[in-house]
């Protein structure tokens, strides 16, 4: 059920967004937030039922091959889509993309992440799987579990790390880099996901653990949110 859940959003926001791509074509700025937050949607979506399923037997396996497949579909279907604020930093670090625009797509990744919590939060309650039983009196399911200073470290060497990954590897064939992005995610998440969850994305960051942003805002906005960003500009300083 999990498995044709998360395929149905693939499907529907591949639908949405070659909509989109033909009838807002004439209207740049509507398009750009529109596939920015449609795509976001999918990926804030689709984490959110992964992260029910990090206990299904066996572990670590069923989950990590799971990031591993959905990162490669993630990499094939959101072609042109950052879907990470951090990522949208680049183009407006550089140059390429107006203060405005890169403004809009951020916007829309965070309403993105809002909207996927409340429609799978909706789904949840319908307890349709096994693992929606229950998924809604968690509440603050922290992932944080180690110290402030050692996940804030974390999370930055991951941004740095996959920014770095993500920029080294523009020169590869698309149909090979998704594997290796995908490849580099499932290792990095193989690696932290028990002590931060490995996110370094602060919009899937929200969207996953909101009520921990409500909870304790200074602490998870200086670890999921400018821990992040601060890699991305060391990246792009460095670069």
């Amino acid at each position: 059920s999990s498995l044709l859940l998360m395929s149905g959003v693939v499907v529907t926001v591949g639908l949405c967004r070659r909509l989109a791509r033909r009838r807002l074509r004439s209207r740049p700025h509507l398009f750009a937030f529109l596939v920015e937050m449609f795509s976001t949607f999918q990926i804030c979506a689709c984490t959110n039922e992964l992260s029910l399923l990090g206990n299904v037997e066996p572990k670590p396996h069923t989950a990590l091959t799971l990031t591993y497949g959905f990162t490669v579909l993630h990499g094939l279907t959101l072609a042109g889509s950052t879907c990470n604020p951090c990522g949208t930093l680049q183009p407006m670090w550089g140059g390429g993309t107006s203060l405005r625009m890169g403004g809009l797509k951020i916007a829309a990744q965070f309403v993105a992440a809002v909207l996927a919590r409340v429609f799978m939060h909706f789904i949840w309650s319908l307890e349709m799987a096994e693992p929606h039983f229950g998924a809604l009196s968690q509440g603050c399911s922290s992932p944080m579990q180690t110290t402030e200073v050692q996940a804030f470290c974390i999370e930055l060497l991951f941004s740095v790390v996959f920014q770095l990954a993500v920029l080294r590897s523009e020169s590869v064939n698309p149909k090979y880099r998704v594997h290796l992005i995908a490849l580099l995610i499932t290792m990095l998440v193989y690696a932290g996901g028990n002590l931060t969850g490995a996110i370094f994305n602060p919009a899937l960051a929200f969207s996953l653990h909101a009520d921990c942003f409500y909870d304790k805002f200074l602490s998870y906005s200086l670890v999921y949110w400018i821990a992040p960003s601060l890699g991305k500009f060391l990246i792009l300083y460095v670069f």
